[in-house]
């Protein structure tokens, strides 16, 4: 293996899911230089003359029927839009669903933090295990698969938010969310005894950059890493479970398309619901998919006997309460999210709140599950997920309510 390796505040609503506007663009490709002054906006492009404009645009990702995504000026945003058979959009970005990192810290408070025991069910928990042969692909603001919890984990580390594919060997993570995210699904404990652990720790990690050093990124470039880490699960012979802490509250074609694929291919798809609770149908995507599992976060408070869901978290859909089954803009599991420590960049440690947080928690789990039997299906350790979620009804929080709920979903799936 290779070496790389309302309760919180304005804070945590701030960076609430939601789809971006391409006013400033932000994110923007550097424009060519004949047309420094003008605003330029990344879109994708379909539609029966797709093929015979593609000449005229520097292609940034090819998606066959789904489209292609270039990017263009407000000119040539406007010709394209006059043709009737075209189909322009601007391509969405996303957002990490997580609040404000706490303080940084040399070494963890604790090497099993409250989240860790909770899913483990063990107050006890003094490590943890498992996961070995899953690959956990960390969709984020990349990894620092150097630090010293993660480094015997890292497997594959590439950057798609440059180039028109990947750059292989680098996921430099400038942010910390990213890190943090990989932390709670596999960090080791580190080689000197002193760090901390992940849910499965004998996992190993695909760090995919996919979103910039703010914590945004383009819905094209997330699309690709879904489908290239499906397609590395079919290329290795290997099961993957693709670990999403970001999301937009409007729904994608290509994110869409992207998560079908993965599902179809065997990939199990872990995704937050969103960090703009409490209301009703407040779950952002690609979450609120029904072929990706959508994940609430759980404060490590007690109400009503269980543990109770935070008030950032968003909800699902109350007019399908009780039917235990998926669909869209549902939430699934519930996990650990509140005061979460976990791995952070420069070597440290770090506490943050959000659905980002506890997603990793049942991406872990799932590799976990998976591990233990791996001649099951995605779709056999998405039902045994929900299975053990049901062991353990959420009955605290906005929403919260015996048997699936649209704040909870299942329940809270744990180890034991």
């Amino acid at each position: 293996m290779m070496k790389f390796s309302k309760t919180l505040g304005a804070a945590a609503l701030s960076l609430s899911l939601s789809l971006s506007s391409f006013g400033a663009a932000a994110f923007a490709e550097a424009p060519v230089k004949q047309e420094a002054q003008q605003e330029q906006f990344r879109v994708v492009i379909k539609g029966t003359d797709a093929q015979k404009v593609k000449k005229n645009h520097k292609v940034r990702r090819d998606f066959g029927a789904a489209g292609y995504t270039a990017t263009v000026t407000q000119e040539q945003l406007e010709k394209l839009q006059k043709n009737s058979r075209l189909k322009v959009e601007k391509v969405a970005t996303f957002k990490v669903a997580a609040g404000k990192p706490i303080k940084t810290m040399a070494v963890p408070s604790t090497r099993t933090p409250w989240g860790i025991k909770a899913i483990y069910n063990n107050s006890s928990l003094t490590q943890t295990s498992g996961g070995d042969g899953i690959k956990i692909a960390v969709l984020d603001t990349g990894v620092q698969t150097s630090h010293i919890d993660l480094s015997q984990n890292a497997e594959q580390c590439k950057d798609f938010t440059v180039g028109t594919t990947y750059t292989n060997n680098s996921c430099t993570d400038r942010n910390g969310h990213g890190t943090h995210v990989a932390g709670s699904a596999l960090a080791n404990g580190g080689s000197d005894g002193q760090g901390i652990y992940g849910v499965a720790p004998q996992a190993e990690l695909w760090a995919y950059k996919v979103l910039t050093d703010s914590g945004s990124g383009y819905s094209d470039d997330i699309a690709a890493a879904i489908r290239h880490a499906a397609d590395e699960g079919t290329r290795t012979g290997s099961k993957v479970v693709i670990s999403m802490s970001l999301g937009s509250s409007g729904k994608d074609s290509l994110i869409t398309s992207a998560v079908d694929y993965a599902y179809s291919k065997g990939a199990l798809v872990i995704a937050a619901a969103g960090n703009s609770g409490y209301a009703n149908n407040t779950i952002g995507y690609p979450g609120a998919l029904t072929n990706a599992v959508a994940v609430a976060a759980l404060e490590n408070v007690q109400q009503n006997g269980t543990y109770r869901v935070a008030n950032f978290s968003s909800r699902g859909n109350s007019a399908t309460d009780g039917d235990f089954v998926i669909q869209e803009r549902d939430v699934e599991i519930s996990a650990p999210g509140a005061a979460i420590e976990s791995t952070w960049i420069n070597s440290g440690y770090n506490t943050i709140s959000g659905t980002s947080m506890a997603t990793p928690h049942v991406s872990g789990l799932a590799a976990k599950i998976w591990s233990s039997n791996k001649g099951q299906s995605n779709a056999q350790v998405r039902a045994e997920l929900q299975r053990r979620a049901k062991l353990y009804d959420i009955k605290g929080g906005y929403g919260a309510a015996t048997g699936d709920d649209h704040a909870s979903g299942f329940g809270f799936a744990r180890v034991q």
